[in-house]
């Protein structure tokens, strides 16, 4: 299965043309001539990242009643991401004009002989008005067909525009997890001769402390020999970082996991970026040497733009 980004553009458009029509003529009115401008529907996707799936619609007001058919469509496609849909009319040829028809005549002469029946004065109509009625006369129904039929196509177009941008986001990812595990390799045999190093310091200045203040002298040697050695045993635990370090491996192989398996892996994948973060940042607070506290900064600098980019999956 993919890993789908949140991020992609597609675009679609679909006409009504003078055979779509022919169902919809007025009855014993003559067929519509072939090549007729009739409208047409052109419609754009925009989609960014976002915690849970945005929808934005801008419609034309013809076509308003049109919103809750694209929410389904889009709802049924998609599960996070702030997704803006465009859908704009318009003719095939700006400057070409339409065939008026012996219904839409006849119809026009019957509304204008009613209107000057009652306003004897009012002017008639003239050829440009006319032919300005005929061009956006066309009937509804099929223009809300093409619009879903342009929707649908569209939104093909954006899954496939996502996908594509996620097989880039998953070869970005997988180059980071393969950083972390080369750091990861590196710091692990720093890890005994860090602690033992840091040990034997630990129990210099132990001895230091203690000839300083004459304690040597007044307390058995025994047992400043055992605490001493207590002490440096709590003191190794606190600077061994080989847990973090089996902790930032696995973690490693369950993001490996789910980028192979795919689907809807994006808040799954934010939350291992966050523990990995969380490992990076113990491991640089508890490093006792500067090879380590190297290794840590890397890390920390692979694991965000791990997170920048996990963003960015749905």
């Amino acid at each position: 299965m993919a890993v789908y980004s949140m991020t992609g553009y597609a675009s679609a458009s679909a006409g009504v043309t003078s055979a779509h029509l022919s169902g919809v003529q007025t009855e014993g009115a003559a067929p519509r001539p072939q090549g007729s401008v009739q409208p047409n529907v052109s419609i754009e996707l925009r989609s960014v990242n976002g915690r849970f799936l945005d929808l934005g619609f801008r419609l034309p007001d013809e076509l308003r009643s049109l919103e809750p058919g694209l929410r389904e469509l889009l709802t049924t496609a998609f599960r996070r991401g702030k997704i803006e849909l465009r859908l704009n009319t318009r003719s095939d040829a700006d400057t070409a004009w339409p065939q008026p028809q012996p219904d839409q005549l006849n119809r026009l002469s019957r509304l204008e002989g009613t209107v000057q029946s009652w306003l004897p004065k009012a002017a008639g109509l003239s050829v440009h008005e006319v032919l300005v009625w005929c061009k956006g006369s066309a009937p509804a129904e099929k223009l809300d067909e093409a619009a879903l039929d342009a929707a649908r196509r569209c939104i093909t177009g954006l899954k496939e525009a996502r996908a594509r941008e996620g097989d880039r986001l998953v070869g970005v990812l997988m180059e980071r997890v393969q950083r972390l595990r080369e750091l990861s390799d590196q710091a692990e045999p720093l890890v005994p001769t860090v602690v033992k190093r840091q040990q034997q310091r630990f129990l210099e200045r132990w001895q230091e402390a203690l000839e300083s203040t004459g304690a040597a002298q007044t307390i058995p040697r025994e047992a400043l020999q055992e605490r001493a050695l207590n002490e440096a045993a709590a003191y190794a635990i606190r600077i061994d970082v080989a847990e973090e370090l089996a902790r930032v491996r696995a973690h490693l192989d369950e993001i490996t996991r789910l980028l192979k398996a795919g689907g809807e892996v994006g808040k799954r994948l934010d939350f291992l970026i966050q523990e990995l973060l969380r490992e990076a940042n113990t491991l640089g607070s508890k490093a006792a040497s500067l090879e380590l506290t190297n290794v840590a900064v890397e890390m920390k600098v692979a694991v965000e733009q791990m997170r920048e980019q996990v963003q960015n999956i749905e």
